[in-house]
């Protein structure tokens, strides 16, 4: 029992999460992009860059984050 609590205690430590801040620009010309999207990868949690291409995000340290821009029709 104590050695379980102990593997857990330390699981604990190490799954913590980290503040991801950016900004997103284009490659062509780096101007910023607003309006992309910052997603942890296999779950709803993201946010969109401001106007400016800046984003934060809270995420897990051992998360993969995708971005992708809407293309409208």
């Amino acid at each position: 029992m104590l050695v379980c609590l102990l593997l857990f205690g330390f699981t604990a430590i190490y799954a913590q999460d980290i503040q991801l801040k950016g900004k997103i620009t284009s490659a062509e010309d780096g101007s910023a992009l607003p309006g992309v999207s910052v997603v942890v990868k296999g779950t709803s949690t993201g946010v969109a860059t401001d106007v400016n291409g800046n984003f934060a995000l809270t995420v897990p340290s051992d998360a993969t984050v995708m971005i992708s821009k809407f293309r409208g029709i």
